[in-house]
C-alpha cells in the first residue's frame, strides 16, 4: 500500500460527500464563457474546462443537451458564424441542427454546462446559483 493517496481521505470518488464537477463547455476568448468560469471560481468549485477550439463537444455530450433543451435552442442567432453560414434562410429539422453544430461548434450557443445530470446552455447565473444551494457543501 502506497504512502500517498490519490483523493483527500475527506474525498473520494465514492463517497457520497464528493459532489459531481461542473463541466464547461466553451471558447477562452468568449465573454459569457469567461463570466460563467469567473462565477464559479469565485465560489472556489472543481472546474473542468474544455475548450472546443481545442477539443470539439462529442456527439453524446451534445446529445444530453440537444434532449433538454432541443437542438434550434442550442443555435446562437446572434453568432457571427450563423450569419455566415446564412442558416436564418434555411429550414433545418432537428437532425439537420445537430450535424451542423458538431462539424462547426461556433453555432453553439455558449457557454454549456454540465453539473452532475443538470445542464445549461448559454449564460444563466440564477440556475447556477440554485443549483449551488441545493448542492451539500462540505
Amino acid at each position: 500500500m502506497s504512502a500517498w493517496c490519490l483523493y483527500p481521505p475527506c474525498v473520494s470518488p465514492t463517497s457520497p460527500q464528493a459532489a459531481p464537477q461542473i463541466q464547461v463547455f466553451g471558447y477562452e476568448d468568449s465573454q459569457p464563457t469567461r463570466a460563467a468560469l469567473r462565477f464559479f471560481r469565485e465560489r472556489r468549485l472543481p472546474i473542468h474546462f474544455v475548450d472546443l477550439r481545442r477539443r470539439p463537444i462529442a456527439p453524446g455530450e451534445l446529445r444530453r443537451f440537444v434532449e433538454r433543451f432541443g437542438a434550434d435552442a442550442l443555435l446562437d442567432r446572434e453568432s457571427r458564424a450563423y450569419r455566415a453560414a446564412n442558416l436564418g434562410y434555411l429550414r433545418l429539422d432537428a437532425d439537420q441542427v445537430v450535424e451542423r453544430l458538431l462539424a462547426d461548434p461556433r453555432l453553439l450557443r455558449l457557454p454549456l454546462i454540465r453539473h452532475g445530470n443538470r445542464v445549461t446552455a448559454g449564460p444563466a447565473e440564477a440556475t447556477w446559483k440554485e443549483w449551488l444551494a441545493a448542492s451539500p457543501r462540505s
